[in-house]
């Protein structure tokens, strides 16, 4: 089992200077904890329930908005449900897309018990070989800077995976009205009156 020191929180907060207005989906579990303690803001679609979908989510909402930066922060578990995504997002090559996996290695929302990711499966070396433009594996406060200058300047799409450790952090709730998190992302997206004439 690899060695992990990254603070997923610390790192999250040194992004997060950089987030610069992109659109950020998050998956399920620790992303929606930390990005609501972080940066809570309309602009944030919390998937609470959509296991797998995370990055599909984020490749939809970048083909919809090419002219806007968008994240997608979400775990190992997750992301190891959704890794057929890695072929549709390397074809469809969105240059505004950047998804950054927070990999504890666990599966935090149903007990910790262990992923795959901690038995060598490489989820960054997957991305890669499906054709994302950039990749990285980031351990290490040296490859958090270089993950920074990655998502403001690309190439993209960009594919992160933040060895991290597995923490029992505080956690923040964030809304958890489906309806309610649709309608004011779309409203931060379109505002007020577009988004409700486009129902």
């Amino acid at each position: 089992m690899s060695t992990l020191t990254l603070d997923r929180r610390e790192v999250l907060k040194q992004l997060i200077t950089v987030r610069n207005g992109a659109l950020v989906v998050t998956g399920l579990g620790s992303p929606v904890w930390d990005l609501s303690s972080i940066d809570e803001r309309d602009e944030n679609f919390h998937l609470w329930a959509g296991m797998g979908l995370a990055s599909v989510t984020g490749l939809g909402l970048a083909m919809a908005q090419p002219d806007k930066s968008v994240w997608v922060v979400t775990g190992d578990g997750e992301m190891l449900m959704g890794v057929g995504s890695f072929a549709t997002i390397a074809a469809k090559a969105p240059r505004n897309l950047t998804v950054i996996v927070l990999d504890n290695e666990h599966y935090g929302e149903t007990g910790m018990q262990a992923t795959h990711t901690g038995l060598g499966v490489d989820l960054a070396g997957m991305a890669a070989a499906a054709g994302f433009a950039k990749t990285l594996t980031v351990r290490t406060e040296n490859d958090v800077s270089e993950l920074m200058a990655a998502v403001q300047n690309g190439p993209f799409p960009l594919f992160a995976a933040l060895k991290v450790k597995a923490d029992n952090l505080p956690k923040k709730l964030s809304p958890r009205d489906g309806v309610h998190i649709k309608n004011r992302f779309r409203i931060a997206l379109l505002g007020e009156q577009e988004a409700m004439n486009t129902g």
